[in-house]
């Protein structure tokens, strides 16, 4: 069950505090904006002593795929933690300050691959530790080139879907299909790709709903994501596909439901960049709950 999996993948920031300058510890700061703020800039400005910046897009973005974000080849993500110094032998401990938004990507690109266990997600990340009053650096650390292994082909293929799994969930009702963008990108208002709009029959469920948004941005207590999805009919032995634009919140979303207890949840890493850019799938518009109109 991806739940089991994933519990003893957290850890908070008195355990990181304990083993600041262990050398088989990697800290990588993740954050990553769309606002037009640059994260290696922040980075900069700021980050957790003997942490090295990691650009999500860079490492597990296959920049050859026409469809935007989506999971590069498992030798090209291990070639880019090869090339930050992060080998076999390291523990990875990953930050951002969104709860993890952007560690949950680094986090599904693992877990897809075998590796999962390789990774740690500090709670809270830096928007905990900085309120903690923790000790922070500017300097950026040197890692020699190290040797990072994954194997070439999926070890937990069930943890992705794509077009045709969401096609034959709306068919068969084989999963639920969630969107866990904005509403304004769910109804259609904000169009971010040549169509917008939602998968048909989806249900919204916004993933900043499992985080203390305005507090240290700490995942809520799972049985508080175990009713909040409840009222969409969605339990933890529900099928569930995840989707966002780029497959990023998305995975947050798969990780904070795998973390509350839900057994069966994958990502489908193309959506909105690849479903709402198609001209051959079907879309619909408006509010949940058959308030939209099909197109």
């Amino acid at each position: 069950m991806v739940s089991e999996r994933l519990t003893a993948h957290f850890v908070d920031t008195g355990w990181l505090a304990e083993r600041l300058g262990n050398p088989l510890v990697r800290i990588v700061d993740c954050r990553y904006y769309f606002d037009g703020r640059d994260g290696y800039e922040e980075y900069r400005k700021g980050h957790i002593p003997g942490a090295r910046y990691l650009d999500w897009t860079v490492v597990t973005v296959d920049p050859h795929d026409p469809v935007a974000y989506r999971l590069a080849p498992s030798q090209y993500i291990a070639g880019r933690l090869g090339e930050l110094g992060i080998g076999d032998e390291h523990l990875i401990v990953g930050y951002d300050d969104e709860g993890g938004h952007f560690v949950a990507r680094l986090w599904l690109a693992l877990a897809y691959y075998g590796k999962a266990d390789r990774l740690r997600i500090l709670e809270g990340g830096w928007t905990r530790w900085v309120a903690e009053g923790r000790s922070t650096a500017t300097d950026e650390p040197v890692w020699p080139r190290a040797a990072f292994h994954l194997p070439s082909t999926p070890v937990h293929p069930e943890l992705v879907a794509d077009a045709r799994d969401v096609l034959e969930a709306l068919a068969f009702g084989k999963s639920v299909v969630l969107d866990v963008r904005r509403l304004s990108e769910y109804t259609g208002e904000e169009v971010r790709a040549r169509h917008g709009g939602h998968v048909p029959g989806a249900r919204h469920w916004f993933w900043q709903r499992s985080l203390d948004w305005d507090g240290l941005r700490m995942f809520r207590p799972p049985e508080e994501v175990r009713a909040g999805l409840a009222e969409l009919g969605v339990t933890t032995s529900t099928p569930v596909i995840t989707y966002c634009h780029g497959g990023v919140r998305a995975a947050h979303a798969a990780l904070a439901l795998a973390r509350a207890g839900f057994r069966h949840v994958r990502v489908y890493v193309g959506s909105w960049a690849e479903w709402g850019n198609r001209d051959d799938l079907p879309r619909a518009l408006g509010l949940p709950h058959g308030d939209g109109r099909e197109s």
